[in-house]
């Protein structure tokens, strides 16, 4: 941040300094993607739900939900004027500046919260888990619902000029919900979500997401991408040639608290493992050192220079 000229809180609500951050981890880091907005809060505040808008070091966060009781969740529908909000605006136009200003052999990877992680900030963690059970065409209606609207804020991405969709959901993954109710209750949307957005799409999954990766892998994402927890060879056998598998250098452990050759070589094992693309297995760190994602780059040129492959 402070290599770009801006930084956090600024960066989230500026479209100028949103779309100068994003590329500066191209320009000054040398990461081979355009990755941005910097947090999960725009479409949950466009919905109604109040938040903090984090510091320099800390992302913004959602302090309470609209929907308390099953009586509220009546007559969904998404705004009108949903991609003219203030905060999805500022995405949608940070978007067209990264365009013209972008490298253009770089992806520019727009994200946003998927179905599952939408419905929890509307409703909060305690409803969201026991109206699986207690209420789960409840449950139904609201994923449903916030699978329109990544819907429509994905084609809106994607036609200001973003060339990927990057969707984290990791509240749809098994360390909070049962394999069984993503099969029956978000599996479904996940592919309706997928025949609707026109261009590329790749799902995120924080925690262990080991035990639903291979149905994941079938509903139409373009990439998986995973984080530390599940590893790289299990991933990848149990996705097989269905997706491109994404990950999972730590952002805490390693990148943020390794040495540079330490980072290199959990990034190379990676690699040998088997991932189709090197990536940081969730958001980077607001301090990590310059020092080492350039580390986390040349990882990846010196390993295939070692193999003979470059």
């Amino acid at each position: 941040m402070q290599a770009s000229g801006t930084q956090w809180p600024e960066a989230h609500f500026n479209s100028e300094k949103m779309a100068t951050l994003a590329i500066a981890g191209h320009e000054v880091a040398g990461l081979e993607g355009i990755r941005y907005p910097f947090d999960g809060t725009a479409i949950a505040q466009t919905l109604g739900c109040t938040m903090g808008e984090g510091t320099f070091d800390t992302q913004p966060s959602i302090n309470d939900f609209p929907f308390a009781t099953v009586d509220d969740v009546k007559d969904l529908t998404v705004p009108e004027n949903f991609l003219e909000s203030e905060r999805i605006k500022t995405i949608l136009d940070a978007t067209e500046i990264i365009k013209k200003r972008a490298d253009e052999d770089i992806p520019i990877i727009a994200g946003h919260l998927g179905p599952a992680a939408i419905t929890l900030s509307l409703v909060g963690v305690r409803n969201y888990l026991m109206w699986f059970i207690s209420n789960p065409e409840t449950i139904k209606e609201l994923i449903t619902f916030s699978t329109d609207i990544c819907i429509e804020y994905s084609n809106a991405l994607l036609e200001r000029g973003a060339d990927v969709v990057c969707i984290p959901d990791s509240e749809a993954g098994p360390e909070l919900i049962p394999p069984e109710f993503f099969e029956t209750m978000i599996f479904p949307e996940y592919k309706r979500l997928n025949r609707e957005i026109k261009g590329k799409t790749i799902a995120h999954m924080c925690g262990d997401a080991a035990d639903i990766l291979e149905k994941l892998s079938t509903s139409g994402f373009d990439g998986i991408s995973i984080e530390e927890k599940v590893e790289i060879q299990y991933a990848k056998n149990a996705i097989g040639n269905n997706a491109c598998l994404i990950g999972n250098v730590s952002p805490v452990h390693t990148l943020l608290g390794m040495k540079p050759e330490e980072v290199k070589e959990e990034a190379k094992q990676c690699i040998e493992d088997g991932v189709d693309i090197l990536a940081p297995g969730c958001g980077l760190a607001p301090h990590t050192s310059l020092d080492n994602l350039k580390a986390f780059v040349a990882a990846r040129d010196e390993y295939y220079l070692e193999k003979g492959l470059l």
